[in-house]
């Protein structure tokens, strides 16, 4: 196993070219958020722009739109359930987000058949949260696309039938080969499994137990594959280490960490990260 270290970071983060313009930086559309769960939703619409996503379009409940645009005026909407609107969104994306505060219920499970049905082998695409447990309670198959899954051990357990306490790199690694997905296994210790490779994440803290978080992890993964799509599974490597690293900064000084602040550092984090001298090893040690 693989310790992953802020030099990916450093490495995947680079300045801008000076001729560049938003379409440079990819298009990330991002589907969730019911009328009960708008809140994660729009956290991950937060982390996708502020993690420098060159065009973000949300498609939500129409409920949800008011409070998009208040928060994240950046980003743009789209109604959920407009289903020729979104297969079209899907489509043109770089990266698509698919599952914070989507729910379960039947018009959530139309919504992630459209999504998958649209989507592109040159693609990435997250699933996250309930979209997960979706797919594990149908049975669904993987999209031919470039798969990120990020569960959580509970939604890792229904997708894999891997116990929690059973969850080793071990255990893990098959299947994680047979759904041909890069998996983002979130826990004290996050874990990432790529292929033939495992990567942990040494870093955290307690004071990201707060709602939300993982729905800005699913927005940071997507605005970072996104732009940096070329880094292929080093850009959800950088994500996760970047997450982490500014929660870490802030909870230095607070009791909790909001994941709204994580977005709102991000910026100047990957600003000072950019800069740093490109190191010539390759962002992990055993």
């Amino acid at each position: 196993m693989k310790k992953i270290n802020s030099q990916i970071v450093s490495e995947v983060v680079r300045p801008r070219p000076a001729d560049s313009f938003k379409g440079t930086y990819g298009k990330v559309t991002l589907v969730g958020g019911n009328e009960n769960f708008g809140g994660a939703i729009i956290m991950a619409t937060m982390a996708a722009v502020y993690s420098g996503a060159g065009l973000v379009t949300t498609c939500t409940a129409s409920l949800n739109a008011g409070a998009l645009h208040a928060q994240v005026p950046e980003a743009m909407f789209a109604d959920i359930n407009n289903d020729p609107q979104l297969a079209n969104l899907v489509e043109k994306a770089t990266t698509v987000v698919v599952g914070p505060g989507l729910g379960d219920d039947q018009s959530s499970t139309h919504t992630l058949h459209v999504v998958l049905d649209h989507v592109k082998r040159e693609q990435t695409v997250v699933i996250d949260g309930s979209a997960i447990t979706i797919m594990a309670r149908d049975n669904l198959s993987m999209p031919d696309a470039r798969v990120v899954l990020t569960p959580h051990q509970m939604e890792w357990q229904r997708l894999s039938g891997i116990k929690i306490a059973n969850q080793q790199p071990t255990a893990n690694q098959p299947i994680v080969k047979s759904l041909g997905a890069t998996v983002v296994l979130k826990s004290h210790r996050t874990e990432i499994y790529d292929r033939d490779q495992v990567y942990q994440l040494p870093i955290g803290t307690p004071a990201q137990a707060v709602g939300g978080m993982g729905d800005t992890l699913a927005g940071m993964v997507g605005g970072f594959t996104a732009q940096f799509h070329q880094q292929g599974v080093r850009a959800v490597l950088a994500a996760v280490y970047a997450h982490s690293d500014v929660a870490e900064q802030i909870a230095s000084h607070q009791y909790i960490v909001l994941p709204h602040q994580i977005s709102r550092a991000l910026p100047a984090y990957m600003k000072k990260m950019s800069l740093q001298t490109k190191p010539h090893t390759i962002g992990f040690h055993n």
